[in-house]
């Protein structure tokens, strides 16, 4: 009696175990078939580089996105409270630097004469104001308030600013040094370029900037009010560690006063926060500390009876903001670029199927032949 393989004249041999294979092949979950029994076929081919295509971007993709890590914000109640907080400030104020007082006042009642802890150096404005990238605050149409810093840019959505939390923290733990200031050409200062860094009482503060002789008694003669000229460009406002690589709401603006007597106000609410790099109660992890502020603008011309200057008014918000940046482990960065290419793998494989079981049918009725869906069974012949 013939079996089935001799009954439809296939060799028995081609499709048994070689010869002199162990007995650990009779436990191979994934059988082979001999060469002449496989049929390539165009489709399969397309299909092929197809899948391999997608698998190359998702792969890509993941990787991106591994490199790039995830980022989680988190609030907390500030712990350990320090007394002291630093300001940062670089501003190039209209006015020569005989003409000003500098001066700090905060809720707890103490007054600082910040002057005489900051570096005033004279400089000329037309050396400041055409500097790229100065930017005069405003709103848009839904009065929101613009300073430039990216936040609504779809090209960058992590970080403070433009900057990834990687970023900013290799860049923060760099020692920062403050820019000199560019030479005087020829002629007399018309400006004064105020710059440094003091420390303030961690309260509720003013920060402002007058003319001599204006708002406090026994600081020199009145300044004569046609001298008055609080037009200013900020290069840095920040308070923390002097970390010049983040970039703040009034960093790089420039604002000018149509009138001699003029205010400009700017209301800050400061919040402490925290950038890290990996999980921050786990060792090898790299934290950052500075603190973030909103700002809002209010300013215009005043009466002669009030005092003229530049005020930043400043408030420290109980919270801290805590951002941090974690990427997976490169195990589990693997079990995911496997399961990404199986996943289209097996996609590819259903989708081959699919189109080959459309090509046959359309090939049945192109012929004329309606035998079902699967065709006829082995063994079977066409019947006229």
């Amino acid at each position: 009696m013939m079996n089935g393989y001799e009954k439809h004249h296939l060799d028995d041999d081609a499709f048994g175990a070689k010869s002199g294979s162990s007995i650990v092949s009779a436990f191979d979950a994934f059988p082979k078939a001999k060469p002449q029994y496989v049929t390539r076929t165009s489709g399969g081919g397309k299909w092929t580089v197809i899948m391999a295509v997608v698998s190359l971007v998702l792969v890509l993709s993941e990787l991106a996105r591994w490199w790039r890590g995830e980022e989680m914000h988190t609030f907390a109640v500030e712990k350990g409270v320090g007394r002291e907080m630093q300001l940062n400030l670089d501003i190039v104020v209209h006015m020569q630097c005989a003409d000003l007082h500098v001066n700090v006042q905060d809720a707890a009642g103490d007054r600082i004469l910040a002057a005489q802890m900051l570096t005033q150096d004279p400089t000329n404005w037309a050396q400041w104001v055409d500097g790229v990238g100065m930017h005069r605050l405003g709103r848009d149409e839904q009065g929101r308030l613009v300073t430039g810093e990216g936040w609504a840019s779809t090209a960058h959505d992590e970080g403070f600013g433009e900057e990834h939390i990687h970023d900013i923290v290799a860049l923060g733990r760099r020692r920062a040094k403050w820019g000199k200031t560019p030479r005087l050409r020829g002629g007399s200062a018309d400006s004064c370029r105020i710059f440094g860094s003091l420390d303030l009482n961690k309260v509720q503060g003013d920060f402002h900037i007058t003319a001599r002789g204006h708002g406090y008694m026994g600081h020199g003669e009145h300044l004569a009010h046609n001298a008055f000229n609080f037009s200013h460009i900020i290069s840095e406002l920040s308070f923390g560690p002097f970390l010049p690589s983040l970039v703040n709401p009034l960093d790089r603006t420039v604002n000018a006063a149509a009138e001699n007597f003029y205010k400009f106000q700017y209301f800050m609410s400061v919040v402490p926060t925290t950038y890290s790099v990996g999980d921050p109660t786990k060792s090898g992890a790299t934290s950052i500390f500075t603190n973030q502020y909103a700002v809002t603008e209010q300013s215009s011309a005043v009466h002669q009876r009030t005092i003229p200057g530049i005020f930043f008014k400043y408030d420290i918000e109980p919270i801290l903001l805590n951002i941090v940046e974690w990427r997976d482990s490169i195990f589990l960065f693997l079990i995911k670029i496997i399961n990404v290419v199986s996943g289209a793998l097996v996609a590819g494989h259903w989708c081959f199927n699919l189109s080959e079981w459309v090509k046959e049918v359309m090939g049945r009725r192109r012929r004329g032949m309606n035998n079902g869906m699967l065709g006829v069974k082995p063994g079977e012949e066409y019947r006229d």
